[in-house]
């Protein structure tokens, strides 16, 4: 199998002191530079867990489940089936699925609005498109292993008080990735490749992940 990098779309979104967050933004610091008649220009960054595309493990919500380090990666190398779901006004629901096309890939990416709208905002905004408990439910009966959004959470916001989606997926073990730039991403079947940086003991990491056409595989 061949992938061609000139073919991949980037949908992670860079990292920067002034990104969009859910809490405290990055923070870099320049530890050296030439500028100050040093060899190597070298930078620090203080990042959290969940900063700008990242995957949740299990352990987010459960005691006792997996952390990122310990997670088995083909959840999130394989096809995927980017679901257009941009005329969902709120939460997405197992009929809203089932209208989208779910397949079988078992990665699904649900572009919603959030994509061309709340996404590009610097700020955290008080509502947004997120998945209901009842589709958290059907993307577990069919068996899927990952399920990517295109915001900060998963979660839609009548249900942010006990995290009904979240605790379902992670529950079931279905990894979460968040944050996920989908705007110019047409829907469709693509091959996936998220590599979530292994901190050890974290329930999530940055991942960084790009889709590839899948004529290119």
């Amino acid at each position: 199998m061949y992938l061609d990098p000139q073919k991949a779309l980037d949908i992670s979104m860079p990292i920067h002191p002034g990104m969009l967050h859910w809490g405290r933004r990055p923070e870099m610091e320049i530890v050296e530079s030439r500028s100050a008649g040093l060899p190597s220009n070298v930078s620090r960054w203080r990042i959290g867990a969940h900063t700008g595309t990242h995957i949740d493990a299990p352990a987010h919500f459960i005691d006792g489940g997996r952390t990122v380090d310990q997670l088995d990666l083909s959840a999130l190398i394989g096809p995927a089936r980017v679901l257009d779901l941009t005329g969902v006004p709120h939460a997405i629901t197992a009929a809203d699925l089932e209208r989208a096309g779910l397949g079988d890939e078992g990665r699904v990416l649900l572009k919603t609005s959030n994509s061309a709208t709340v996404l590009r905002s610097a700020w955290k905004s008080p509502s947004w498109v997120g998945l209901a408990p009842d589709g958290a439910r059907l993307l577990i009966e069919a068996g899927v292993k990952m399920v990517a959004i295109d915001y900060l959470s998963i979660e839609d916001t009548d249900h942010t008080t006990h995290w009904e989606t979240h605790q379902l997926l992670c529950g079931a073990e279905v990894l979460i990735l968040e944050v996920a730039d989908l705007l110019n991403v047409d829907p469709g079947v693509y091959w996936q490749v998220s590599q979530p940086i292994p901190l050890q003991g974290a329930e999530a990491a940055p991942a960084p992940t790009l889709l590839f056409p899948t004529d290119q595989v």
